[in-house]
């Protein structure tokens, strides 16, 4: 009997998950999202989504694209019943029925400063965000840099001063997430930063990372530049951070330096390739630990050719590196705004090639507790979007072995956070 799931959204979560990415949705104007207890559409911190926040059976977070003009041409249409349940129509005839993402209570709340909780952090998936710092500087004009060099398909600079604070104290950082893990059950807290003139990136991000794992031991991760000190990278290690990664986007070095100019202009597309290199060098031996190291190499789907895209896959994981990859999303506000989203047709082998190559390389994937990401496909997801019966039966022995270390690290790691107890720091 075959293990490979049609490509049907009526069947398939994972293949619903990517054409959502893709084609978007359309609120009916049944729909009172926040009013049901849903999560406000909001830029997302990483300026890369500005969608509506659902789960699909059996469990998979998603960002759904609902307020930029290709969404408006969507098949997909969300309405809401009235016993206030959610079902998604494609073509007008019923697909599935999805939830909300829940919108917890301390997202209302406000820190000591008065500042609303949700501009400080916010849930992506089931993970706290969180830019600290202020916008990215490719974003600014200045005496060293006459014109912006942001991403052409970055809307970050469009969200700091309207959906997130311009700046964040370590002290607001951290009463946003103990209130995460307290009230949302987080597990792991992302750090993102862009790029700031004249600054060494780890001075920005330690104050931050120190004091969340000294006072909750919650996995950390941390999205940067690279550092201009490779030795700077095992200082980062040395505090504790669980995962780091780098955001090159496209792999075609032309695409690249087109898309991303600031990027290219001080770092280079080799900058990037080599600090991946040097970080996955730090990895224990062993790979799994209950002090896990991650190195990622983050994508965008949709911006270069597909062969390209699969090519910085196999480039990654032959290093051991794990790929996170998002579909391109024409942002509005950006410079990329009318370009049309990639063909859901087109990203198939790109993600079926995500989750091949993971296994194939005997990564990591899917083990940590409760990380569900809704703004990219997870790698253990893409095994949705695999077609060849073959390739699933190559990898059994590996889905059995990380089905393994989930049921070793995740209790593990669960005990450990309920020995913790938050220190009484002094005022």
């Amino acid at each position: 009997m075959s293990s490979v799931v049609p490509l049907d959204p009526q069947v398939n979560p994972g293949f619903l998950k990517l054409d959502l990415y893709c084609r978007g949705l359309r609120l009916h104007e049944s729909c009172t999202v926040e009013d049901d207890g849903g999560r406000p559409v909001l830029r997302a911190r990483a300026g890369l989504g500005s969608g509506l926040e659902l789960v699909l059976d059996p469990g998979l977070y998603v960002n759904v694209p609902a307020v930029e003009a290709f969404a408006q041409e969507s098949p997909y249409e969300l309405r809401r019943t009235p016993d206030g349940r959610y079902d998604l129509y494609r073509d007008g005839e019923p697909c599935t029925r999805v939830r909300l993402s829940p919108r917890p209570d301390w997202y209302d709340a406000l820190t000591s400063t008065g500042k609303p909780m949700r501009r400080i952090g916010t849930l992506q998936g089931t993970y706290l965000g969180v830019y600290p710092a202020g916008v990215c500087h490719f974003w600014v004009q200045s005496e060293r840099r006459l014109a912006r060099e942001n991403c052409r398909f970055c809307s970050v600079g469009l969200n700091l001063g309207v959906d997130e604070e311009h700046g964040k104290s370590v002290d607001e950082v951290l009463e946003v997430v103990h209130a995460a893990r307290r009230e949302s059950g987080i597990t792991y807290v992302d750090f993102n930063t862009g790029h700031y003139d004249g600054s060494e990136f780890l001075e920005v991000l330690e104050p931050y990372v120190r004091r969340v794992k000294e006072e909750t031991g919650l996995l950390v991760g941390v999205q940067t530049p690279p550092f201009a000190h490779e030795p700077d990278y095992a200082r980062l290690r040395a505090l504790g951070v669980n995962r780091v990664s780098f955001c090159f986007e496209v792999f075609d070095p032309e695409v690249f330096r087109a898309l991303c100019p600031g990027k290219a202009r001080v770092y280079g597309l080799q900058g990037y390739l080599q600090a991946v290199s040097t970080c996955t060098a730090l990895a224990p031996r062993k790979r799994f630990t209950l002090d896990p190291w991650v190195v990622n190499g983050e994508l965008i789907a949709g911006l270069e050719a597909p062969e390209s895209s699969i090519a910085a896959i196999d480039w990654l994981t032959e290093r051991g590196a794990i790929p996170t990859v998002c579909v391109f999303r024409p942002l509005a506000g950006t410079q990329l705004e009318d370009r049309a989203p990639p063909a859901t047709a087109d990203m198939v082998p790109v993600f079926a090639a995500l989750w091949d190559r993971c296994m194939e390389h005997r990564l990591p994937i899917g083990v940590a507790p409760n990380i569900l990401v809704s703004l990219v496909m997870l790698p253990e997801e893409c095994r949705w979007l695999v077609q060849d019966e073959n390739v699933l039966r190559r990898h059994r022995a590996q889905s059995r072995r990380l089905a393994a270390m989930r049921a070793i690290f995740r209790p593990a790691f669960r005990a450990g956070l309920r020995l913790r107890r938050r220190p009484t720091r002094a005022s």
